[in-house]
């Protein structure tokens, strides 16, 4: 997955224009107007149109760059059995960290959420490994927990008096983390 902010960064400190790089995204239907209009969305961090590999290869190709320095890989654990405000407090503990020093953090965590978190931060690190990125290098450059609702097959209720009767909501959340070479 392309980075925006690498590339952003990128073609300012090498001084190259979004018309410069068309050049080299542009192909058959995607015409050189069309692949401008792409590259500027891609420099704001609107993902529209998804780039392809193709299209980052060519970026790097353009930018005299590997593509793992542009590139960054994430995963996500949807709909994980743990309220986000809770999964949010280990997501917080790693973000910004080196891979490995992060994997020594969740490692010794005695969060219920940890382990979850460990799993994404494994399956990101696996396809990283897979994009060929020097494992050694990378940092969690994203970490964060959303709410994702109430958990399926949790609606329970307890007893109250005079015959009341509360909810029991067991939410649920998605975990999302990005890690990138640097």
């Amino acid at each position: 997955m392309l980075s925006c902010n690498k590339l952003k960064k990128l073609c300012k400190e090498r001084n190259i224009s979004t018309n410069e790089l068309a050049g080299y995204v542009a192909r058959g239907a995607f015409n050189r107007d069309k692949a401008a209009t792409a590259i500027k969305n891609w420099c704001h961090g609107l993902l529209k149109p998804i780039p392809t590999t193709e299209d980052v290869d060519r970026l790097a190709n353009g930018l005299g760059v590997e593509v793992t320095s542009i590139s960054q890989w994430k995963s996500s654990y949807r709909y994980a059995p743990s309220s986000a405000r809770k999964a949010r407090l280990v997501t917080d503990l790693i973000a910004g960290r080196d891979v490995q020093d992060a994997l020594d953090v969740l490692k010794f965590e005695h969060k219920r959420a940890a382990r979850m978190v460990e799993q994404v931060l494994a399956s990101a690190v696996a396809n990283a490994d897979e994009g060929e990125a020097d494992v050694e290098r990378l940092y969690i450059c994203e970490a964060r927990a959303d709410g994702a609702g109430r958990r399926l097959g949790t609606k329970t209720w307890i007893a109250k008096d005079r015959g009341k009767a509360h909810p029991i909501c067991k939410e649920a959340s998605h975990i999302h983390i990005i890690v990138a070479e640097g």
